[in-house]
């Protein structure tokens, strides 16, 4: 019987991508999804007179929402005449860097906060006039009037569950209609194909509830946390050293290449990034031990130990999970 092939890409919308897909029918004799075109001209990856762009499998899991036999693809979009990746596929870049330093073996981990919004661009739990109590009592909280949404969360996480993804926890956040789910550890390559594909999820399950999932770095202006995506990071030395030198070193590379990573971080950094709301300065570079105010922070229970992993705070929830990790491989490995 005949299986539906959901292809998913990054799109070339500035300055934050958007994700795109279409269904693809496979014969049942098919068993590996073959590489298919689409109109770049109307994904701002292409001019209408050359407007082929081609997709060109490179994950695959069960499609949680179809069920049955029914697979989700997710894509890096190349140029149609010559199959070099396109100018907006990050992927390759990330790959490239994987392969390099392939012998560090740097895995991470993404904390991928997002916040639910109405379609008049409010965010759901606030009222429809003024605001709520202020932010206290919604971080991981539970009951009525302290957290909204918990079906999508609910749906979103068995969903992802069902599709393999390394998904590793969920928690409503400080701001309400706001929530995180983590992605992790694995690799540069696969924690980013699955964090791709668990925002997939997450945007197409919230359409059914006419909910629209914003990955802005300030939804919300004034006395709110911003939302982000938190990248933990570790290499084969920082988790076998015991005298934490592998991790302080790791911290002082990334300090001196500040700029390059917070202007890579996703769009609108600046509003998220204060100093304030459990942030760094944007332009400010600072690391310790259980300091949320950090741009790194390095858990309590790798000072005790003297190994483990680090979390650099400073990526927007907005951010290109394969350009963040590139990032990070690029500076902590070379």
């Amino acid at each position: 019987m005949a299986y539906q092939a959901e292809y998913i890409w990054i799109d070339g919308t500035e300055p934050t991508p958007l994700l795109r897909s279409k269904t693809k029918i496979l014969a049942d004799d098919v068993t590996t999804p073959p590489v298919w075109g689409f109109d770049g001209s109307s994904t701002n990856q292409a001019p209408g007179d050359k407007s082929d762009c081609a997709l060109q499998p490179v994950f695959t899991c069960p499609d949680p929402i179809r069920g049955g036999d029914n697979i989700l693809v997710l894509c890096e979009v190349m140029l149609a005449q010559s199959n070099k990746p396109h100018p907006t596929n990050t992927r390759a870049a990330c790959a490239k860097a994987a392969k390099k330093f392939a012998a560090e073996e740097m895995i991470f981990g993404i904390e991928q906060e997002y916040t639910m919004m109405r379609l008049d661009g409010s965010p759901l739990g606030f009222p429809k006039d003024g605001f709520p109590e202020p932010q206290g009592p919604y971080y991981c909280g539970v009951g009525a009037g302290r957290v909204v949404g918990r079906e999508i969360i609910e749906e979103h996480t068995q969903a992802c569950l069902d599709a393999g993804l390394l998904i590793e926890g969920t928690n409503a956040e400080v701001m309400p209609g706001q929530w995180e789910f983590q992605i992790g550890a694995a690799d540069a390559l696969t924690v980013s194909d699955h964090l791709t594909v668990a925002r997939w999820l997450l945007h197409r399950i919230a359409e059914d509830y006419d909910v629209v999932i914003s990955l802005a770095a300030k939804p919300q202006k004034g006395d709110w946390n911003g939302a982000g995506a938190h990248t933990n990071f570790s290499t084969k030395a920082m988790r076998n050293d015991k005298d934490m030198k592998a991790i302080t070193a790791a911290c002082n590379a990334i300090g001196k290449k500040v700029m390059e990573h917070v202007t890579n971080y996703g769009h609108d950094i600046e509003s998220r990034l204060t100093g304030k709301h459990e942030t760094a300065p944007w332009n400010k570079f600072s690391y310790g031990v259980s300091n949320r105010g950090a741009s790194i922070r390095i858990p309590w229970q790798v000072e005790k130990t003297g190994r483990g992993y680090a979390e650099d705070r400073r990526p927007n929830a907005n951010m290109d999970p394969y350009t963040v990790t590139r990032l990070l491989i690029e500076t902590v490995c070379g």
